[in-house]
Order: C-alpha cells, then sequence, then structure tokens
C-alpha cells in the first residue's frame, strides 16, 4: 500500500519554489501572503518570463485574464489560445506549459489557495462551482460583459499593492465577488454543442490526465469510458489526426518530464512509473519523442 500512495504522488510547485522556474534570476516583488495569494498585471511580468516554459504543475489554483494581445497556453495534452476578454483558469495539480506571450500582451493574472476562504467569518468556495476550475472543465472563458470584470481586477489589485496584514481578509471577499460574476455570465451564456467524436476524445484527454499512473493501455482507458478499443480510435483519429496510442504516448512524456524537472527521481524510477519498466527503453522513446535524453532534458530544465 505504502508503495502504491508513493506512485501516486506527483510534485507540484509553490509561487515561492516557481520563481526561478518561470523568471530565472529575476526576481517579483510580491507580499507576505505570496504562496497563499497574488495578483500583478500580465505587462509586468511578461518581459521575464523564461519561454517557451517547459510543462510543469502548481500548487495554486491561478488566472490569467487578457485585456490585449495573445498568449499560448496548455492544459495537459490540449493548447489554447488566449486573446482579449478572454479568461485561462486552472485548479492546482494540472499540468500546463507557456508557449508564447505576444509583445502587446496585457491583463491580469491572480493566484490563490482555496484555504484563504476558509476564514471565521465567512466560508465562500463559489471557485468550486466554475468549470474552468474543475480538473476535466474547459480552461478558457469568453466574457460576454468585460467592464465589471475589469474594475474588480483593479479593486483586488489595489488592495493586495497595500500589503497590510490587518485588511487580508479582503481579499478573498472581493475575489469571491469577481468569481461569482464569472458564474453569472457563464450560466447566462449557451452551451457548446459538440459532436460525439469530439466529446469523447475530450472524455479520453482528462482521463489521461487523471489516470495515466493507473492505467497502461489504451484498451484499460476504453474500458474505463465504456466504449471499444477501435470505436475510441475512430474517435480520436477523427478529432485529432492521431491514434488513441499516439496521445497516451504523449501523455507518458508530459508527465515525465514534469518528474524530470520537478524532482530528483532517477530515471529508473521514472520509466517504472510511466510503465517503461527498462530505464533504456524508456530513455530510447523518450529521445524518439523529444530528441533529447532524460538526462539532457533534466539538465536543460534546471
Amino acid at each position: 500500500m505504502a508503495q502504491k500512495q508513493a506512485i501516486a504522488k506527483v510534485p507540484v510547485l509553490n509561487p515561492s519554489q516557481f520563481d526561478e522556474y518561470l523568471f530565472g534570476t529575476w526576481k517579483p516583488v510580491v507580499s507576505k501572503v505570496y504562496d497563499q495569494f497574488h495578483i500583478e498585471r500580465v505587462e509586468h511580468y511578461k518581459t521575464h518570463l523564461q519561454l517557451p516554459l517547459q510543462p510543469h504543475r502548481r500548487l495554486v489554483y491561478f488566472m490569467i485574464f487578457l485585456t490585449k494581445g495573445k498568449v499560448l497556453r496548455s492544459k495537459g495534452l490540449t493548447q489554447y489560445e488566449i486573446g482579449p476578454n478572454t479568461l485561462f483558469a486552472l485548479p492546482s495539480d494540472q499540468i500546463t506549459s507557456i508557449e508564447f506571450v505576444s509583445e502587446d500582451a496585457e491583463g491580469y493574472y491572480l493566484h490563490f489557495l482555496p484555504e484563504i476562504f476558509q476564514q471565521k467569518r465567512f466560508n465562500l468556495p463559489v471557485f468550486k462551482e466554475l468549470p474552468f476550475f474543475q480538473f476535466t472543465g474547459n480552461p478558457v472563458f469568453e466574457l460576454i460583459e468585460n467592464k465589471q470584470v475589469i474594475e474588480l481586477f483593479e479593486l483586488i489589485l489595489q488592495e493586495y499593492k497595500k500589503n497590510q496584514p490587518e485588511r487580508f481578509e479582503l481579499l478573498p471577499l472581493y475575489l469571491t465577488t469577481l468569481l461569482t460574476e464569472f458564474k453569472l455570465q457563464e450560466k447566462s451564456q449557451p452551451r457548446s454543442l459538440q459532436n460525439a467524436a469530439t466529446h469523447l476524445t475530450q472524455r479520453y484527454k482528462d482521463a489521461l490526465s487523471s489516470l495515466i499512473y493507473e492505467k497502461k493501455s489504451v484498451q484499460e482507458f476504453a474500458e474505463y469510458l465504456s466504449v471499444s478499443p477501435n470505436h475510441l480510435h475512430k474517435s480520436v483519429k477523427i478529432t485529432t489526426g492521431k491514434s488513441a496510442h499516439e496521445l497516451l504516448e504523449e501523455m507518458r512524456i508530459l508527465e515525465a518530464k514534469v518528474l524530470l524537472s520537478q524532482t530528483d527521481l532517477s530515471i529508473g524510477e521514472i520509466a517504472f512509473r510511466l510503465g517503461k519498466v527498462d530505464p533504456s527503453d524508456f530513455s530510447r522513446f523518450f529521445k524518439a519523442k523529444t530528441l533529447l535524453t532524460p538526462k539532457q532534458y533534466r539538465n536543460n530544465s534546471n
């Protein structure tokens, strides 16, 4: 039992640990509550980013709201283009990367820990009801009205900059108001219609993200999704142009990159976790997909 728990545990980075990974030697100006809550304008960060930022996990929930420009980010195996008036949000422990930030990008970055809502005076976990903060939810949300949202982001930013501990309890209250605005707009928007193949492919990607350590074959994932392997293959091929097996291999590479950059696990231990018991087989597999050996990738990430 202890061995299973050790295999399932994957590390995440808190904001303080993540800074060097994100910015290199440059350090942002932060408050005393940085690991619990932080907000800053995208334009103050973008020139310091070490891009492209490789796949990683974070301990915090976070969101990016753009008012101008473009950003390319990923959630698991899917890449998203974020433009003006668009929110990108992820829960903690979700693999993500940053591929591109345009020179004219402007907007807001905000992260938080759920614990900030657990105060004596209130407990308002509205974030749990938002689809983009679900592990399998769509992380991109385009707003209908942005004036109120921008005003709320600005209100939170100005309050945060005061850096007064006695006023900290105001931040989750303001954040709750912002998230409630997202919730109201989300409810008022029509639901997108997906065909069956697209829907099944997304369910498969979600399953890969959450069960990659438990299930080792397309057959096992097909059983989990209650479809035949052949039907899963056809749906994924129609939607992505790739086979279900190719997506499974891509997810293994994604997990391997996170383990190589965020842990000190040996190559053999990583190979075992990802179902490639022989370290030499795993190294050949990794190099065939990335053109780097696992050791080279680890050295480049550090």
